[in-house]
């Protein structure tokens, strides 16, 4: 939320007039007043803020010293509360020709605020300084006047150029001398309002002029009654008592901020005569030193409400540049009502909080090794000072101090000291009144506001007050000598937030973002043969699903930077003084934006020993226990224990590093206070690398047969191919993923990102997911209502996780959450009902798709796609599940409508056992005690006995006097009367009673919890829930690549994908083939589909080798060709259609790429550098089978050294490993070396050269885009230069030196030729022809 649009709200709508009479030409635009442009008029006081003054003083009554002070004509520095400090001239007001009004300190002075379309008001004394031109230093950075807005520097010109003239000539500059309609028609509303007063010459108190739409509205909004920290010695949080019917209270009161950003605010304004502005949903404190106590707070009333001036748009678009200031300090100054110079916060003047003198929680300092920055020592003398509130938040505060603390105090969560700095520079939130910072926001805005700091990187910590003051009363009765910290309402920690823990719960606001943010925690060490090794964990806090894996690396670190490519973490974990420094880099340079945060060794971060001891104490997985073995462990977890360990206690042999890796997510996800939600998910799934499989395999055709073999596309080439993330700005635009993604569900998109990341390398895989595609296409009437049905899922996955967290025993028992005090409890309780509900409903759009779909079932080809659309129950194959009766169950297990309108569940007979129970007792104690009464009846022969009495008293007996007179049955216990009557009870009734009550209490309780445990019933069933979102994620996924096939941009095939036969090369070939992200060409002509044959001979009988050798002009295309390729082949293996006329290769286990110039500055590695590295892991990790492109290897040296590395690369890539390559270069006599060798194939893309001449500059190139046969002969690196505006003369110069240096080449290639002949190692007869040819060129 943007300062500005918070700023405008908290200013009323414009009245509706009945007549409207337009201002005189010109004047409009030019005559804005204060009333118009920031209310100044309006001084508004928040409720329970201080106490009234409703005394105004006349402006003929203004003390002399005042006007002595400032005359008509002077420049003077004026602010306006809450607003930056602005240059302004003092004159007359037009109609009341006085410049002051109030005398004292509650005078205020009529100023004309510089700038382009002026406008005037009036200011407090108080907040008036003299003007001394731009160049005072108080206007220099770090005085009072500072400011980078461009707004004041061009009212500091027009200022500067009014100090040079005399003060009569610059009373000419005050423009606005009459004031607008709209401030006549005030005035005179105004005045008739007051009666007799003049209104003109006091302060209003005004209540903010809103529509009521219906009556609800109508009622007068609940005062906010805030206690500052002082208000704690009086007792205790009173005021902050949760009551039902003050749920619907407004809350636009809030700590600077309105909960609802479309809708004014509405409070009961008072006046106050120390500031010059009030804003109607600013909050102020009170007088620090006069806390204001309860009963005044209660007692006080508003005087008559009067109407505000209406504020135009004009006026509102003004006000933007009175945005909060972009510092605190000249906000500080006007809050702690300081007359002079820069006022600094309260704890910023703290000794121990001063940079370089901080200690943490054990008292170390900022530069021991150990100093921990998440926590803080406050000195105890200083705790003890502080009232019982502010106490317990600076003791929140010294455990989190990395936190931004969102402190509970009634409705409101509150921001102190630095954290309440946090919330105004980030939020736009306003400071209260005071010397300490502090503002703060209602509790329905949490959401919102915690979204964006999580977002900005900041971490978060909900404080809730966990009692009531009934129950602090208890307990402070209950303790032997309460002291007055006992006599405040505990407050805990409910909830910490970072930007990779967010679950996205009742309170927190919806997600964004479809994709999954991770949370990564790795750990590293050498193994005795002196490898890498990794130990990983990284979990989707929102879905719950954990990855636990262990792996060694090379020394470039190739899977780790894969798994954080294919992964990406938003936060990342680690131990601290752990990680080398090649790791440490690989974190700052491919994670700049990522939150890394070191945990202590031990304490924080786990050994694995201990993490697999707290995961069976803690009882997490208890819910999924196995009953055929009693493993209580998950599945996975159990994998990395040793098998000699029954118990689970002990890690296995290779799983230390991932298991103490789950240690640390543990610590810290308990430490947030989701552990008990996410691990009892025991959604566990073991992470191995990509290329772990086939790095153990021989590099045989046989590894492809099996149907688990994935694609291995590492960090650099999902960077370069551009399939994630463009190389622009990080976003998705014109990559491969925003080209193929049409799914129309959140979870579908996160699985599609995944395939893209791993495409299968089975032929029988690849060719039955294209089945479906063409089975799809076969249906489009289906396909187009199955897109339908999937846009109404909402994010199931999600959502499940979601409706676990609420159901959790284990987290209803001992969380905090589970004791917090929460105002809007009936709305959560809504928006849970709401949530739910709406799993419902996407779970029978499920069976809607599955009934649609199992019409057409029974043609398709496709294997996994029947699987997906068919049922278990019907077909054998089927993969998803029944869900019919479970769903028609959830319909009848208690009222929708009543659950969804009063946010209760009452569940109807028969859906729970315990609420059906403590029925039938209550019902059965009833019918007892009934029986019990006509017992009496028929014993004592009164047949108008009667039971009597409530509550507790229930059921007393009562018998006309009449009756009594005879002798009463022993039993009998008289316990009241009244006149003509007795009143009696009997063992019996007592013991009856205490049945029915124990009853009701159960009843009740089970009421109570009958939200959790629906919850925990349905998620009961969580595995057919999950099966069915996971098959509609891949039919989501299937679709997509079918919409892609069916609206692809010019001609699609399917690819052909072979398995290699035995002795024959792998190859590609494809035929017309164009890039899948560009239509047309940089100069915007239809993109040129090209051939590319690797591996196999084409039709002009060339070919078969495995190496393609492109040269081409600069520009000319051979990057986009080369990028065509690879991304080419990742669509063929992901199973989807592809932009060429044919397609047919032997599966790529792994594509490699060097492309394009760039460096890592942050891990220190020039360019050259990042060159050879990903050489080297092409060079160490490339199979026949994989697929190679380089482009320009050996730019980033010396030409020779360059062209003697790119050599050698292209001879070991095409001669030794005889992997597919295409590698690009403009060394040419790199291609001259290769031109003999039968592995290398030439190739270069068409280009045509008009005028052809010395002179550059009257040459004319025509890239034809077109990959032909043969070499370049030139690379026309001239006309690059002058398409990028190379001046002509420095182009001329470079090129005289070009033709000396072909002669000299030429010259060495002569010599170095008859040498050759002469020793015999060139026939006679072609090395005449030749030569002659050489010496023609020279």
């Amino acid at each position: 939320m943007s300062r500005q649009s918070s700023l405008l709200r908290f200013f009323p709508k414009a009245q509706k007039r009945a007549v409207h009479t337009p201002p005189p030409a010109g004047r409009e635009s030019r005559c804005r007043t204060a009333k118009e442009q920031n209310g100044t008029e309006t001084n508004v006081r928040p409720a329970g803020r201080s106490k009234e003054n409703g005394k105004a003083d006349g402006a003929a009554a203004a003390g002399s010293g005042v006007s002595s002070v400032y005359s008509p004509g002077d420049l003077v520095w004026a602010k306006l509360e809450g607003y930056p400090w602005w240059p302004c001239l003092v004159y007359n007001h037009p109609t009341e020709e006085t410049t002051v009004r109030g005398k004292g300190n509650s005078a205020r002075i009529h100023v004309q605020f510089f700038d382009v379309s002026p406008t005037r008001g009036w200011v407090s004394i108080k907040y008036l300084r003299p003007y001394k031109g731009s160049s005072d230093r108080e206007v220099l950075k770090g005085g009072m006047f500072y400011s980078t807005k461009p707004e004041i520097k061009k009212a500091m010109e027009l200022a500067d150029n009014a100090m040079s003239k005399e003060k009569t000539k610059r009373l000419e500059l005050a423009v606005c001398n009459e004031p607008s309609d709209t401030e006549e028609e005030t005035e005179q509303m105004s005045g008739s309002a007051s009666g007799d007063s003049d209104d003109s010459n006091s302060e209003e108190d005004v209540k903010g002029n809103k529509r009521v739409p219906n009556s609800e509205r109508a009622i007068k909004a609940k005062r906010r009654k805030v206690l500052d920290s002082d208000s704690d010695r009086d007792g205790s949080d009173v005021e902050f008592k949760p009551d039902v019917k003050e749920a619907a209270s407004s809350e636009e009161a809030s700590s600077g901020v309105d909960e609802n950003e479309a809708t004014d605010a509405e409070t009961d304004a008072e006046s106050i005569e120390e500031s010059p502005i009030k804003i109607p949903s600013k909050r102020k404190r009170g007088n620090v030193s006069k806390p204001s106590k309860r009963s005044s707070l209660e007692n006080e009333h508003s005087e008559a409400p009067k109407r505000v001036a209406p504020v135009s748009l004009e006026a509102k678009s003004k006000l933007t540049s009175f945005a909060a200031p972009e510092n605190f300090e000249s906000q500080a100054n006007a809050c702690s009502g300081g007359t002079s110079g820069f006022a600094a916060w309260e704890h910023e003047k703290l000794e121990w909080l001063q940079e370089g003198k901080k200690k943490d929680a054990h008292r170390r300092r900022q530069n021991d090794p150990d100093y921990d920055p998440c926590t803080l020592y406050v000195p105890e003398d200083y705790l003890n000072k502080c009232t019982p509130g502010m106490r317990r938040w600076w003791q929140l505060k010294s455990q989190n101090f990395d936190a931004v603390i969102c402190y509970k105090v009634g409705k409101f969560y509150e921001l102190y000291h630095m954290d309440a700095v946090i919330g105004v520079n980030e939020l736009g939130l306003i400071f209260m009144k005071g010397s300490w910072a502090h503002s703060g926001f209602p509790e329905t805005a949490f959401g919102r506001f915690s979204a964006i700091l999580v977002q900005k990187g900041y971490k978060i910590a909900r404080v809730e007050q966990t009692e009531t003051p009934e129950m602090m009363e208890a307990r402070c009765k209950a303790t032997a000598h309460p002291t007055r910290f006992d006599r405040v309402v505990r407050r805990e920690i409910c909830r910490i937030l970072t930007k990779g823990t967010q679950t996205y719960s009742i309170i927190d606001c919806d997600p964004s973002e479809n994709h999954s943010k991770y949370l990564l925690c790795v750990k590293e060490k050498e193994d005795s043969s002196g490898q890498r090794v990794y130990g990983v964990c990284f979990v989707d806090t929102s879905v719950g699903k954990f990855y636990v894996g262990q792996f060694s690396d090379d020394r470039h670190c190739s899977r780790f930077r894969t798994l954080v490519a294919h992964y990406t973490p938003v936060q990342v974990l680690f131990e601290k003084g752990n990680l080398t420094v090649d790791t440490q880099k690989i974190l700052k340079s491919s994670l700049i934006s990522c939150i890394q945060e070191g945990l202590i060794s031990g304490t924080q971060f786990w050994s694995a020993s201990k993490t697999l001891k707290v995961l069976l104490e803690e009882e997490y997985f208890k819910e999924n226990q196995n009953p055929e073995n009693g493993c209580v462990l998950p599945s996975v977890i159990k994998s990395l224990t040793s098998e000699s360990d029954s118990l689970g206690l002990t890690p296995g042999e290779d799983s230390e590093l991932a298991l103490s890796a789950l240690g640390g997510i543990v610590f810290y996800l308990k430490k947030c206070l989701i552990d008990q939600e996410l691990l009892s998910l025991a959604n566990f799934e073991k992470y191995v690398p990509v290329d772990a499989d086939s790095a153990k395999m021989a590099s045989s055709s046989n590894s492809f047969a099996r149907t688990d073999r994935r694609m291995v596309l590492d960090g650099v080439t999902l960077m370069n191919l551009e399939v994630l993330q463009n190389g622009t700005n990080g976003s998705t635009e014109g990559t491969l993923l925003e080209r193929i993604d049409s799914c129309c569900t959140p979870f579908g998109k996160r699985l599609l990102k995944q395939w893209l990341c791993a495409p299968l390398c089975n032929p029988a895989s690849i060719n039955d997911r294209l089945d479906a595609v063409e089975d799809l296409l076969a249906v489009p009437a289906k396909l187009t209502e199955i897109s339908e049905h999937l846009k109404k899922l909402p994010d199931l996955e999600r959502l499940l996780s979601k409706i676990h967290s609420i159901g959790s025993p284990l987290k209803s028992q001992n969380h905090p959450d589970s004791r917090a005090i929460f105002y809007e409890e009936i709305k959560y309780s809504k928006k849970k009902i709401a949530d739910f509900f709406s799993a419902l409903e996407g779970f029978k759009v499920m069976n809607e798709i599955v009934n649609a779909m199992e019409e057409v079932a029974s043609d398709f080809k496709s294997r996994v796609l029947k699987q997906l659309v068919t049922r278990k129950a019907k077909h054998p194959d089927g993969r998803f599940p029944d869900l019919s009766a479970e769903l028609k169950r959830w319909d009848t297990a208690f009222d929708h409508n009543q659950a969804r309108k009063t946010g209760v569940i009452t569940p109807k007979a028969g859906f729970d056992s315990d609420y059906d129970k403590a029925l039938q007792d209550i019902k059965t104690a009833e019918e007892d005690l009934h029986t019990y009464l006509d017992k009496q009846r028929k014993l004592l022969g009164v047949k108008s006995m009667l039971y009597w009495g409530t509550g507790k008293n229930r059921y007393q007996m009562e018998i006309p006097e009449s009756a009594t007179l005879r002798k009463l049955p022993e039993e009998y216990e008289l316990k009241s009367s009244r006149k003509g009557y007795k009143r009696y009870w009997t063992k019996e009734i007592e013991k009856m009673l205490a049945e029915l009550m124990n009853a009701e209490e159960r009843r009740d309780a089970a009421l109570k919890d009958c939200m959790r445990r629906l919850f925990y019933n349905f998620d009961r069933n969580s595995q057919d829930w999950q099966t069915a979102v996971q098959c509609m994620a891949v039919l989501d996924v299937l679709m997509s690549f079918a919409n892609y096939s069916q609206d692809g941009d010019g001609p699609l095939c399917r690819p052909v994908i072979l398995l290699p036969a035995d002795g024959s090369p792998p190859f590609l070939e494809l035929k017309s083939a164009r890039h899948p992200c560009i239509t047309k060409t940089f100069f915007g002509d239809d993109f040129i589909p090209n051939d590319i044959v690797i591996g196999s001979k084409d039709e002009d009988g060339g070919g078969g080798a495995s190496c393609v050798l492109v040269t081409g002009p600069n520009m000319g295309g051979k990057s986009t060709l080369m990028r065509q390729a690879g991304l080419l082949v990742i669509m063929a293996q992901l199973g989807c259609y592809v932009p060429a006329e044919v397609c047919r290769l032997t599966p790529i286990d792994r594509v490699f790429t060097r492309l394009g110039a760039s460096d890592r500055i942050m891990a220190g590695e020039s360019t050259f550098f990042v060159e050879l590295s990903e050489t080297s892991s092409i060079l160490q990790h490339a199979t026949e089978h994989s697929l190679v492109l380089v482009d320009e290897l050996g730019r980033g040296t010396a030409t020779f050294d360059g062209t003697a590395i790119a050599s050698a690369v292209v001879r070991e890539l095409a001669e030794n490993i005889r992997c597919r390559t295409l590698f690009s270069t403009h060394y040419h006599s790199l291609v001259e070396d290769c031109s003999g060798s039968a592995a290398v194939r030439l190739g270069h893309m068409a280009c045509m050269v008009e005028n052809e001449s010395e002179d550059p500059s009257q040459e004319t190139i025509t890239f034809l885009y077109k990959f032909i046969e043969g070499a370049c002969p030139k690379s026309y690196g001239f006309n690059a230069a002058r398409l990028a505006d190379i001046p002509e003369e420095v182009i001329q110069k470079g090129h005289r030196k070009a033709k000396e240096f072909e002669k000299k080449t030429m010259s060495l290639r002569i010599f170095r030729f008859l040498c050759r002949v002469v020793d015999g190692a060139s026939p006679d007869a072609d090395g005449v022809g030749k030569l002659r040819l050489m010496l023609s060129h020279l």
